[in-house]
């Protein structure tokens, strides 16, 4: 093995971290409980990942998704995971999301994909915003997202004040 593979190594089970993941997600209101978002989310320390906006007109096999926005919302979580592998962590590091959306009556479809994607129920902080437009025609969804990879919050070593 070479430095450089063995360095390569050594990075990737740094990055790929072990056990749970940690932030602490603040508990639903009775206003919002069941909706697919978290109130706030505390993260300390870690890694802070700012992803850019993310939308897509083909699934991952290139199959063509216009008008389809089911489609498009797991496509663009996909995609959202794919990015945060390469910086080292998962969808799970999710502590924050923008989504756009060109329907408001998609927001229910959002939010039933939205909560298969994070099953724990730790969901991401969120804003949803209707938008007449996105960059190219046929586009219906856009979500931009930080993450924060290694963070020490969680429910066992909380960040929150407790009363």
């Amino acid at each position: 093995m070479t430095k450089l593979s063995i360095a390569v190594a050594c990075a990737a089970l740094l990055f790929a971290g072990s056990g749970p993941k940690a932030a602490e997600y603040m508990e639903q209101s009775e206003r919002i409980r069941g909706r697919s978002y978290s109130p706030a989310v505390v993260t300390q320390g870690g890694r802070t990942v700012w992803l850019a906006g993310e939308t897509t007109l083909t699934d991952l096999d290139g199959k063509d998704i216009k008008g389809d926005f089911e489609a498009q919302t797991r496509t663009v979580f996909a995609l959202i995971d794919q990015t945060l592998k390469r910086a080292g962590g998962s969808l799970k590091d999710v502590v924050s999301m923008t989504v756009f959306l060109t329907d408001p009556r998609n927001g229910a479809t959002f939010a039933k994909v939205r909560s298969e994607m994070f099953p724990d129920k730790n969901f991401p902080a969120s804003a949803q915003i209707t938008v007449s437009n996105l960059a190219v025609p046929g586009m219906q969804i856009e979500i931009q997202a930080v993450a924060v990879i290694g963070d020490t919050c969680s429910k066992t070593a909380p960040c929150l004040p407790r009363p």
